[in-house]
């Protein structure tokens, strides 16, 4: 004897609120926004260089064509340039991760003579734009015979006063019970910091070794000025050195753009949710 199976129950689908709608067309729109240039970007440098300049511009290629991605790696040195970039920024990540984290649990939970005032230099870096410390930080690593090197690329950029500041608050809101009971345990300060404070402070590490990456890989302006050896040169000075030595080939350039910006593009894909979760966690998200 076989028995009927009970008919499954859906719940009907709720019809949209007008707030949702609103939200779901503003989103959209941003998205639009965000997204057309890098759409603009793909498709000119799948054009000729004369079809790239023709006035009107138009969006979709007429003739589509690889030419320029050819030509970018015809013309310039790709490969040494990305792994110039990746090792440069791995390694100012690793640093700034290293030191951040030390500092920030350092002023979060230790009390010493003068850490008003060391904790006021290092909001003053805040309000120091990175172009005014171009020269004094050239002229310093020129007299350490640092120019031309990676350590001349890197270590310049490993003062990471936001960095600090970022896990300096997140740091205050780990509670003081779960020190207070690795101390009764016999647990030193060393221990405690790497066996308890690190691994609850994972998604906040990883927005700020995400934040440094991508800044790192951006930087323009300090290879730029410390760097002339074009086997040490990264991508945006790469780039940039192509474009001037045989004009301004438009398809070219955002091809050159393109592959630039890729490993951001991956970066922000993969690890979006430890990029919110991260300012999420740092107690910056309400201020």
């Amino acid at each position: 004897m076989t028995t009927a199976a009970a008919p499954i129950r859906t719940k009907p689908r709720r019809s949209w609120t007008p707030s949702q709608v609103v939200l779901t067309l503003l989103g959209t729109a941003v998205a639009v926004v965000i997204v057309s240039p890098l759409a603009w970007a793909l498709f000119t440098s799948l054009k000729s260089e004369t079809e790239a300049v023709e006035v009107p511009p138009h969006w979709l290629p007429e003739d589509w064509t690889g030419q320029a991605w050819s030509a970018m790696f015809e013309t310039g040195n790709i490969t040494n340039w990305f792994v110039n970039s990746l090792v440069v920024s791995v390694c100012v990540t690793t640093v700034v991760l290293l030191v951040s984290a030390l500092a920030g649990y350092g002023f979060a939970r230790t009390e010493f003579r003068g850490k008003a005032a060391l904790m006021g230099v290092v909001m003053a870096g805040l309000m120091i734009s990175p172009a005014v410390l171009g020269v004094p930080l050239f002229t310093t690593v020129q007299q350490m015979g640092m120019v031309d090197t990676y350590w001349g690329m890197i270590l310049p950029q490993c003062a990471p006063a936001a960095m600090v500041y970022i896990l300096y608050k997140f740091f205050q809101g780990v509670p003081r019970e779960l020190e207070e009971a690795a101390f009764i345990d016999g647990a030193g300060r060393w221990r405690i910091f790497f066996t308890i404070i690190l691994p609850l402070s994972r998604p906040s590490l990883a927005a700020v070794g995400i934040f440094t990456f991508i800044s790192s890989w951006n930087n323009f302006l300090w290879p730029y000025m410390v760097t002339n050896n074009p086997d040490l040169m990264t991508m945006p000075n790469g780039i940039a050195t192509v474009m001037n030595s045989y004009g301004i080939q438009w398809a070219q350039l955002m091809a050159g753009g393109i592959m630039a910006g890729l490993p951001l593009i991956i970066v922000f894909v993969f690890f979006q949710r430890q990029i919110v979760a991260g300012v999420a966690h740092t107690g910056l998200a309400g201020q």
